[in-house]
């Protein structure tokens, strides 16, 4: 006897899961939102071939029996006459109507869901028209936020409506929302108030994932932490912190400034006449260029000897053309070789500002050419090399060389070296 091909007959699991991927592309729900008029729609059903009452008559009944109307109340199914001389004629189901709205959403178990959703559409159809025409396009991210959408709307309406002073995130007065609420719904929010709010009220040259810049709340300052080296003190203070862009002019007599990034190096960082030390943050270097009187001086930078150290370079010398670098030779590296640590994501590409030697190396630490992934932190070089450096600094300042801008002009020179901790 042939086996049976009940396998493919269509069964109300295989029904279900096929209204439900519609239900799960958000079709019916942005039907209903939009207005569009309910139409009774059919699914064909596969099942049993006259050959099959005869040859598998018990499967075929099975089949036939799980499609009994009593036990579908929410769908109607047309039949079909199927037989022959052998078995005579039977009717059998052979598509399956969903009638009403009502009937799918009670067959797929979602009718809370829509009536929650139709709540919520409401909502923002009186408060937020806008938010409203987002909701009918997506409405799959409405009911995947469900729980929170109260909160999120409001978020949205206080935003839309403030018209004060530029304000920082935590002073956003919304019950029931606070900084932490806006950090975890960053992506939901951000994507809804791009949708409400006039072009003029976002930036778009900010980052997505910037909230705060996005949509122009007031962002955490960029402080600048730095001390007086020597005999030097500011009203008092031999240390200060300040915001960075308020850090217009330098402090009285200064000419020489070091920028390091390791905290113990900046309080063991050695006494330098007329000189401040400031305590930076790696990539965050950048923040120097709001300091627009480093222009006019000489910058010195000071990194670990790896890829990122060179990075670092690369970008102060974008906002500073001018900046020089100490210590970051071969000759350094392979003096500390067993000093060595291995870097734990270098970076690759070229950096355009590299001088020849500079450059020579960073391409052999990104080639291996000491091993993978070498680095030299700058805090395991001796600290007589860099108090070397800085008396051969010195010594140039005292010499300059002949044809520099600085010496032409008879400007000061302001050396600023940057040092980077891991």
């Amino acid at each position: 006897m042939a086996a049976t091909n009940s396998s493919d007959w269509t069964t109300p699991r295989d029904v279900v899961a096929r209204l439900r991927k519609r239900w799960e592309r958000g079709d019916y729900l942005a039907e209903l939102a939009n207005g569009t008029d309910w139409e009774p729609f059919s699914i064909p059903l596969r099942g049993p071939k006259a050959g099959d009452i005869t040859q598998h008559y018990e499967a075929a009944l099975a089949w036939a029996r799980s499609w009994a109307p009593e036990v579908h109340k929410h769908v109607r199914i047309e039949h079909r006459r199927l037989g022959g001389r052998l078995a005579g004629v039977n009717d059998v189901p052979a598509r399956v109507w969903i009638e009403r709205r009502e009937d799918l959403w009670r067959l797929l178990g979602v009718t809370s869901t829509v009536h929650r959703y139709e709540l919520l559409l409401a909502c923002a159809r009186e408060a937020l028209p806008r938010l409203a025409t987002w909701m009918a396009d997506h409405p799959m991210r409405v009911v995947r936020w469900e729980a929170d959408w109260p909160r999120l709307q409001a978020t949205i309406r206080w935003i839309n409506g403030y018209r004060g002073p530029a304000v920082y995130l935590r002073q956003l007065d919304v019950p029931g929302v606070d900084t932490k609420f806006i950090e975890h719904h960053r992506a939901i929010l951000t994507t809804l108030l791009e949708h409400c709010l006039p072009s003029d009220r976002i930036d778009t040259e900010a980052a997505r994932t910037d909230f705060a810049a996005r949509f122009r709340f007031l962002r955490k300052p960029a402080y600048l932490r730095f001390r007086l080296l020597g005999d030097e003190s500011l009203a008092g203070f031999s240390e200060l912190t300040v915001r960075a862009d308020e850090f217009t002019s330098p402090p009285s007599g200064i000419t020489t400034v070091y920028v390091v990034e390791n905290e113990t190096t900046y309080l063991a960082f050695p006494n330098q006449p007329r000189s401040i030390v400031i305590l930076g943050g790696g990539y965050a270097v950048t923040q120097l260029s709001a300091v627009s009187w480093l222009h006019h001086r000489s910058l010195i930078y000071w990194g670990d000897l790896d890829t990122h150290g060179f990075a670092i370079l690369d970008r102060l010398r974008r906002a500073f053309p001018h900046t020089q670098s100490i210590l970051m030779t071969r000759n350094v590296l392979l003096e500390h070789r067993n000093q060595w640590v291995k870097e734990d994501a270098p970076t690759h590409g070229h950096l355009a500002t590299l001088s020849p030697e500079e450059a020579d190396l960073h391409e052999s630490l990104m080639e291996g050419e000491f091993g993978h992934n070498v680095r030299l932190e700058q805090e395991r070089v001796r600290y007589h090399l860099l108090e070397g450096a800085l008396n051969d600094l010195h010594q140039e300042s005292r010499n300059p060389t002949a044809g520099t801008a600085d010496a032409e002009q008879g400007e000061e020179v302001c050396r600023i070296v940057t040092v980077q901790s891991d």
